[in-house]
């Protein structure tokens, strides 16, 4: 009985301390973006990498140079056009990676 209460706690112990199943991706996106150099609101830049999806998906945006350009209009003014490119593969790898062939077609 003692062995498996002791089987038990730790069982307990190990669900306690198991990292979550899936991280937040807003997180991870912010956490991509400051490795470019862009910062901001965690909920903004979100944002902006979500309606980049749904521009490009509603063909808003015709290919991946709109869709740059949209995002580089939305960051600060001093972002590099490099930024936004990055800005916009991080967001198109995680909020909606079927686009990812737009940026092949860019080059």
């Amino acid at each position: 009985m003692k062995r498996f209460a002791i089987g038990v706690a730790a069982a307990a112990v190990a669900l306690g301390l198991a990292a979550p199943a899936a991280a937040d991706p807003d997180t991870a996106f912010t956490n991509e973006l400051n490795t470019y150099g862009i910062y901001g609101q965690k909920d903004y830049n979100a944002w902006i990498g979500k309606i980049s999806c749904k521009r490009i998906a509603t063909g808003v945006d015709a290919d991946a140079f709109e869709a740059a350009q949209f995002v580089h209009a939305q960051l600060e003014k001093d972002t590099t056009t490099d930024q936004a490119w990055k800005f916009l593969a991080a967001g198109l790898r995680t909020y909606c990676p079927d686009k990812l062939p737009i940026l092949d077609q860019a080059r």
